[in-house]
């Protein structure tokens, strides 16, 4: 079974960056789109950005493009998420998922969390004004 974990949270001002970085314990065509999502108190979760294992296939959500960046080292298995200009409103739990290569193509078209099958523990983010 393939385990991911996440690190990189913590709490910023409005405007920092920060950068979340998830590791999985193996590759596999499981794990071929490994994507970001975060939930705030009171919301559902919501796909955040995604990345498939070539190296050049990306989705980003509207609140996340221009300012978050997500890139995956297949080598090592890790996918990092490289958040700048955070804002409050980026205050939630970001959880770390992998899924086959379908999940990416599902994430382009208004996919969810049940495009995934594994997920991360998920590691706070808090951005204060």
């Amino acid at each position: 079974q393939v385990r991911l974990m996440e690190s990189g949270g913590g709490s910023v001002q409005a405007g920092e960056s920060l950068r979340l970085s998830c590791a999985a314990s193996r590759y596999t065509a499981s794990t071929a789109c490994m994507a970001w999502f975060r939930q705030a108190p009171g919301k559902e979760r919501e796909g955040v950005a995604a990345a498939y294992a070539d190296g050049v296939s990306t989705f980003y959500a509207d609140s996340a493009k221009g300012r978050f960046t997500i890139s995956q080292d297949t080598a090592k298995n890790v996918v990092d998420l490289q958040m700048n200009s955070l804002k409050p409103e980026d205050t939630a739990m970001y959880y770390c998922a992998a899924g086959p290569a379908s999940s990416c193509i599902q994430m382009g078209v208004g996919g969810t969390e049940r495009d995934f099958g594994t997920w991360g523990q998920g590691t706070q983010v808090t951005v204060s004004s």
